[in-house]
């Protein structure tokens, strides 16, 4: 997760909403980090979530890591949730819950409805403060 954090950091300074995502295989081998790049790419799905997804796919060949955990700053949106069980990641760990935007334990909760062919293991709350700290100071910078 400090890692992910890390990532998180990163997307803030460059004005990305400051969320970031890792991919580690079952080895503890990083496949790959990303922080949010919406902004930058003009693209409402470069989500960090996707984009670790996209590059450890591409680093290891195959659309499907059942093999891998995501760690991830904030609770998965429904468009990240939906790529996560499409990609076969064996767990989640995310830090901060998103009540608004989540999908995982908020909202539509993806990974409990029956048209969700894969469930995660998910672990949520991982480095909580930290992450929501993050978000705090970026969005009170923006008001």
């Amino acid at each position: 997760m400090a890692q992910a954090l890390a990532e998180a950091a990163a997307a803030a300074a460059r004005g990305e909403v400051p969320v970031g995502a890792v991919v580690v295989s079952a080895a503890g081998e990083v496949l790959a980090a990303a922080g949010n790049r919406v902004e930058a790419t003009a693209d409402p799905t470069a989500h960090a979530e996707l984009l670790a997804i996209r590059a450890a796919g591409a680093a290891r060949g195959t659309p499907r890591l059942p093999d891998c955990d995501l760690y991830v700053t904030l609770e998965p949106c429904a468009m990240c949730a939906a790529a996560i069980g499409f990609a076969r990641l064996r767990r989640v760990y995310f830090g901060a819950y998103d009540p608004k935007g989540g999908a995982v334990e908020h909202g539509i909760r993806w990974f409990g409805q029956p048209t969700c062919h894969h469930r995660p293991e998910v672990y949520g709350g991982i480095d909580e403060s930290r992450a929501a700290a993050l978000l705090q100071a970026f969005f009170q910078g923006r008001r």
